[in-house]
């Protein structure tokens, strides 16, 4: 195969790979210039035909998984006898050997691996389609820790599973599902099972279940209790130990009901709230027969991890002795022996002309047709419509055809067997109710189910990047490639930056409280630095983020620490001018004549008064006294003035720095 092209296409380059079923090599393809996987059926069943229509099914089934943790698939093909699928190149390691290398895991670290698996896994249930063989050798882990599985190629999809032989298993010891074990139908719930096997060895960077023969293995996963990873590692939490327990139940129906049930129980398994959770345990049903095969000891454990079928047990051959008395007993008529022979030959004469050389025809194009007609179509040209696959198909109208197999256009014996797939129209779902969910996981969990998924992101008190909204409602059912779907998030509560107020005034930081909603509660202290009723600091420091309405503090400066007043008492003695009624009749007789009142007023100019107000205003008819204090403040200047009828008659200035 090396240096091989392919599909005109595909340049093998080296092989990387190889598992039961199938081999993979490193390819590039040279119309699109880059590197691809590619996985071709074993040469050793190229033969059989059944594998090769179940190769091709199941190959063109996984081609409508897209998910950012599932290896795309790019192409699926036929050459000659050689049947294979072209998938994406990743660059790095299986988690196998991620596993060997770095395991036991941190909690933390294996549950986020575990979230993309899952959420992949729940992918392609959505899309009718389940892996059957999950194993960290299926999974790749690229450059940037991230894990996609791949090895969709033998998985089957729901409607198809009729088409495994019920008598044989296929799928790895391992990670084997007790249903599986028993030669029953894979299930949703297998995968599911076989997630919480790898989630165990991600724990412990150990399998629960060892023994020297692949059938012993098996026994184990049908008759054991899961080990317990927390006897191994104490510091794992209850809650981490009960998502495996849930998943590897022996009971189907004590599992994840979903992929996506399992997923959300990882969104909150870390959770502090759950560390202490009560153990997981099945419930008992001590009535319930349960029927143990009985196994044959003769898969070796060196292939144990290999995907292959393992064969239930026949029943053992009757003895030589027992069918030599058997043929005693049996004596048969010559009658008999007529009759057989002419059976024979209308037998013969019946069938001879098909053994010589049986009659091929062309497959007819039937895509697009309607299921009937095409059924038609295919019986007139004798062939046999076995099955008929519905599938979801965003492109194809429900009821007509999406594809065959074998395809139209190619040769076939007469009377070979058709499967038909059948659109049932574009993908639908009932809408569930995601608020209160994280916004990131659910979008991982919807990618590329929707025609869009975007988010209206609020500010709100629920804590950010929580949905509290959604778009269609819950219970909506929608066509979900053409459904937008949106999301109101929250942005968590709003925050502001709080500005640097040094230099503000008191009444521009009473401005700035309003605009921003922040309540300031202002302190003032003097400042030998910062003038007067200007900001000093501020706490919390500027450029925090805070929320509308919380409390900050804002000192404000007094100015410079000042000295305690100064006190000036005065005394002051008021002369009265002799004025009378009647001048002209003044002989000198004080006694007869009536002195008339004079209007003294008294204005002080100091740390509480000014010159402008009157201090003290009164009339007198003598000399009077009267006693104030002037109080100067630092630096200060004041005085007095005294006012008799309109006339100053003293006026006084006095500084702080003048003697009391």
């Amino acid at each position: 195969m090396i240096g091989k092209r392919i599909g005109g296409r595909y340049e093998i380059i080296r092989g990387i790979g190889e598992g039961g079923m199938s081999k993979v090599y490193l390819a590039h393809d040279i119309i699109l210039d880059r590197d691809v996987a590619i996985k071709v059926l074993d040469y050793d069943f190229a033969n059989e035909e059944d594998l090769k229509r179940r190769f091709q099914r199941e190959a063109l089934s996984a081609t409508s998984l897209t998910h950012p943790h599932i290896v795309n698939i790019f192409d699926v093909g036929e050459e000659d006898e050689l049947h294979y699928l072209v998938m994406e190149y990743i660059n790095g390691r299986t988690l196998k050997k991620f596993i060997q290398t770095n395991g036991p895991l941190r909690p933390q670290q294996a549950v986020q691996i575990m979230k993309q698996l899952v959420s992949a896994i729940a992918n392609a249930h959505h899309n009718g389609i389940i892996h059957r063989d999950i194993k960290p050798q299926n999974i790749l882990m690229d450059e940037n820790g991230d894990v996609k599985i791949t090895d969709f190629g033998i998985a089957m999809a729901l409607n198809s599973t009729a088409h495994t032989k019920t008598n044989s298993v296929l799928g790895t010891v391992h990670y084997l599902s007790p249903e599986q074990a028993r030669g029953g139908m894979a299930t949703k719930k297998s995968d599911i099972y076989s997630l919480g096997i790898v989630f165990y060895e991600l724990l412990t960077g150990e399998l629960p279940f060892s023994a020297e023969t692949a059938v012993a293995i098996a026994l184990k996963h049908l008759q054991e209790e899961t080990p317990s990873v927390r006897e191994q590692i104490p510091s794992i939490p209850q809650s981490v130990e009960n998502v495996i327990l849930k998943a590897t139940s022996k009971d189907a129906l004590n599992r994840y009901r979903s992929a996506d049930e399992m997923y959300e129980d990882l969104l909150t398994v870390l959770s502090p709230e759950r560390a202490n959770e009560a153990k997981f345990t099945e419930p008992v049903d001590d009535d319930k027969t349960r029927a143990i095969p009985i196994v044959n000891e003769s898969q070796k454990f060196d292939h144990a991890e290999e995907t292959k079928k393992i064969e239930p047990v026949q029943t053992p051959a009757t003895s030589p002795k027992e069918i030599k008395k058997k043929k005693k007993k049996k004596k048969w008529p010559i009658i008999a022996g007529v009759v057989s022979g002419i059976l024979l030959i209308l037998l013969l004469l019946l069938f001879l002309p098909g053994w010589l050389g049986p009659k091929k025809v062309t497959v007819p194009e039937v895509v697009g047709e309607d299921e009937k007609a095409a059924v038609e179509m295919l019986e007139a040209e004798g062939f046999k419509v076995d099955e008929k696959i519905e599938e979801v198909n965003n492109d194809v109208e429900a009821g007509k055809v999406i594809r065959t197999i074998p395809e139209g256009g190619q040769k076939r014996d007469v009377g070979a067997s058709i499967t038909i797939y059948v659109s049932k129209g574009k993908e639908t779902m009932v809408m569930e109710n995601y608020e209160g969910k994280n916004y990131e996981n659910i979008h991982n969990l919807l990618a590329d189910r929707f025609k869009s998924i975007s988010p209206d992101w609020q500010f709100t008190d629920e804590p950010e990047g929580t949905i509290i909204g959604q778009t269609p409602k819950e219970g909506e059912e929608v066509v979900t490639e053409e459904t937008d779907l949106v999301f109101t998030v929250s942005k968590g509560p709003e925050l502001i930056t709080f500005k640097n107020l040094r230099g503000y005034s008191e009444r521009q930081v009473l401005d700035y409280a309003r605009v921003s909603g922040l309540e300031i509660k202002a302190v003032h202290e003097t400042s030998e630095i910062v003038p007067e009723n200007e900001v000093i600091r501020q706490s919390p420091e500027p450029d925090t983020q805070l929320r509308k309405g919380e409390t900050v503090t804002v000192v404000i400066s007094k100015g410079k620490e000042k000295k305690p007043l100064k006190g000036f008492p005065r005394t002051i003695r008021i002369p009265y001018a002799p004025q009378y009624d009647d001048e002209s009749d003044w002989d000198g007789d004080e006694e007869e004549d009536s002195p008339k009142p004079q209007l003294v007023q008294i204005y002080i100019k100091d740390s509480k008064h000014s010159m402008d107000d009157v201090y003290e205003e009164f009339e007198i008819y003598e000399d009077t006294t009267k006693q104030f204090t002037i109080q100067l403040e630092e630096g200060g200047t004041g005085g007095y003035r005294i006012v008799r009828d309109n006339q100053i008659i003293e006026n006084v200035t006095i500084n702080y720095d003048d003697k009391e």
